[in-house]
């Protein structure tokens, strides 16, 4: 059996390289983890229990539970939308023009 190497990414963009992911993968996961991170900082603050965000997301408390956990597997950008909108907060997104590449 072959020795396998083991590969730390420290940033979606490592991590997407060593999957053979394209860029923009890592840059849809950027997306959202930082919805992610405002989501707990919401959970947090405002005290909430899973029970409760599941209920006004129309959602599982096991899936809240999930990915407040960190589980994004089959958990879409628009969902992590859809649960802060439902605990009153408004999502805003910004496009910028990436600087180009040194030649």
């Amino acid at each position: 059996m072959p020795k396998l190497k083991s590969i730390i990414a420290r940033t979606p963009e490592s991590l997407a390289i060593a999957l053979g992911l394209p860029a923009a993968a890592a840059r849809e996961w950027q997306v959202q983890h930082a919805l992610l991170t405002h989501l707990r900082d919401v959970v947090s603050r405002e005290q909430l229990t899973h029970a409760a965000i599941a209920k006004k997301a129309g959602s599982s408390r096991t899936r809240i539970t999930a990915i407040l956990n960190g589980n994004l597997e089959h958990v879409s950008t628009d969902l992590l939308i859809r649960i802060l909108d439902s605990l009153g907060y408004r999502v805003r997104v910004s496009v910028t023009k990436r600087p180009a590449k040194a030649a």
